[in-house]
C-alpha cells in the first residue's frame, strides 16, 4: 500500500511538473515575422550571405563569447 501510495505521488508531482514547463502556445515572439539581415564583420571560407539567399535552406547557427 505504502509503495502504491508513493507511485501516485510520484506520479502527480511528475504530470505538474510537466504541465508547468509545457511550452505555451504563441510563446514565442518573433513567430511569423521574418529574420533579421546578418549583420557581421568578417565571413570566413565564403562570400557574405544574405536572408534571401539562405531562404529555403536549413540554417546552423553558432555563436558564442568569451567571458
Amino acid at each position: 500500500m505504502i509503495h502504491l501510495r508513493s507511485l501516485l505521488w510520484f506520479s502527480l508531482a511528475l504530470s505538474i511538473t510537466a504541465w508547468a514547463f509545457w511550452p505555451r502556445p504563441g510563446g514565442a515572439t518573433t513567430a511569423g515575422k521574418p529574420a533579421p539581415e546578418i549583420a557581421a564583420e568578417h565571413w570566413i571560407n565564403s562570400k557574405p550571405l544574405t536572408i534571401d539567399s539562405l531562404k529555403g535552406r536549413v540554417i546552423l547557427v553558432e555563436f558564442w563569447t568569451y567571458g
